[in-house]
């Protein structure tokens, strides 16, 4: 099998896709983990162009998702990719020949598409979008099986007129660290964190502008603040900024703060996060996953766009996390949570619907599935198209 994936959270998602497989399942198969942007024309930092669509450019982005009326009009797939940017895409499947393609991101897909499209091959093509929703531009019409995450995204596939039998509820794939069981008092001895507080876990390690300077940008403005919560032991994690690391130590030592904690760079972060009681996170697809799986409750900070804010719409309305928008809010937040243990709980209960830590599984077992099968003789399936445009019906979630 071939798995294609692109930077950021679909390429976490897609080598936890390979990490989490059964060994008898693979035991005759050859399975590699590519970066699709690695095959364009111009090769571009994804993550970096991903955070373009934020701030004034938000309405060119959430255009392609679920309006009432460009909801409707939807890309069933095309040749048009591989002919303006993935060309070597298009050969390398030529020669690979691939059994199958498990596609996390939706350039990947589309690219997938336009390859057996040209080459006239007949593998299985599954989609497994790393959000709590899937946009207008994946290929609907010549996907052979979307993996989605939850029930809620089906019924945005449904009006998209993806057959019943094409969509299958099997999460996101998460790395299997995040589905392993940690003994809480263990890991905060190991992390150096106190046994008797209610620790808060900030991840803020991501570098890119917004909203992820934001981010840090909010956690800044509450750390004064931090003194007035003493049952709460808040972990900032730096990542591998060090940088940013050594300022917010010395904010924290300016301030006399001993109920905050920095940390660089960790690598046992499903550790750490199951050490937790909640977690400040961005409302990433992939971050928010791992959290689910961690079985951490879940404070979604900043002002959320695309995918994102579709993202913080079903986790809240499941009642699995809550938002913060703004420094005050999240300060807030903390404080309730600090008075109220219970809803910290509360939001683990309701998160157990929606956890699927073997999501990896379940798409690699569906995966062998399609190649066993005889080859889709659907014309619509199969059908060259250079752009293919149709009509869906009524959105089932608008916006």
């Amino acid at each position: 099998t071939a798995n294609a994936a692109a930077q950021g959270g679909p390429d976490a998602a897609a080598k936890a896709l390979a990490a989490g497989l059964d060994p008898a399942l693979v035991a005759r198969a050859r399975v590699e983990v590519l970066d699709i942007l690695d095959f364009g024309r111009i090769v571009f930092d994804g993550d970096a162009t991903a955070s373009m669509f934020t701030g004034w450019t938000r309405p060119f982005y959430d255009i392609t998702w679920r309006y009432v009326l460009t909801g409707r009009l939807l890309w069933g797939g095309g040749t048009i990719w591989a002919h303006l940017m993935y060309p070597r895409f298009v050969e390398f499947v030529r020669r690979v020949r691939p059994a199958a393609i498990v596609a996390t991101h939706i350039t990947a897909a589309n690219v997938a598409v336009s390859a057996r499209m040209l080459t006239g091959q007949a593998f299985p093509i599954l989609c497994v979008p790393t959000d709590y929703e899937a946009e207008g531009l994946w290929p609907h019409l010549h996907t052979d099986l979307f993996c989605v995450a939850n029930e809620a995204m089906a019924e945005t596939l449904r009006p998209r007129r993806v057959p019943e039998d094409r969509i299958l509820i099997t999460g996101i794939p998460a790395s299997p660290a995040f589905s392993r069981s940690y003994e809480k008092s263990a890991a905060r001895e190991r992390l150096g964190l106190p046994a008797d507080k209610l620790v808060v876990l900030a991840l803020a390690g991501a570098k890119l502008p917004r909203p992820y300077v934001h981010f840090r940008e909010a956690l800044d403005e509450i750390l004064p603040f931090m003194h007035t919560l003493p049952a709460m032991q808040l972990v900032i994690v730096a990542g591998a900024d060090e940088e940013y690391e050594r300022r917010v130590r010395r904010e924290v030592a300016d301030y006399g703060l001993d109920n905050v904690t920095v940390l660089g760079y960790v690598d046992t972060m499903a550790e750490l996060m199951e050490a937790s009681d909640v977690v400040i996170c961005k409302p990433g697809g992939l971050t928010v996953t791992e959290c689910l799986c961690a079985r951490a409750p879940m404070i979604l900070l900043g002002r959320a766009y695309g995918q994102e804010k579709a993202n913080v719409r079903m986790l809240t309305g499941a009642g699995a996390a809550m938002a913060a928008t703004t420094p005050r809010e999240l300060l807030d937040t903390l404080r309730h949570i600090s008075e109220q243990p219970a809803s910290a709980e509360a939001m683990l209960i309701n998160a157990s619907l929606l956890r699927r830590p073997r999501a990896a599984m379940d798409i690699a077992r569906a995966t062998f599935r399609l190649i066993a099968k005889e080859p889709v003789r659907d014309g619509k399936l199969r059908a060259r198209h250079f752009m293919h445009f149709y009509w869906g019906r009524k959105p089932a979630h608008t916006r």
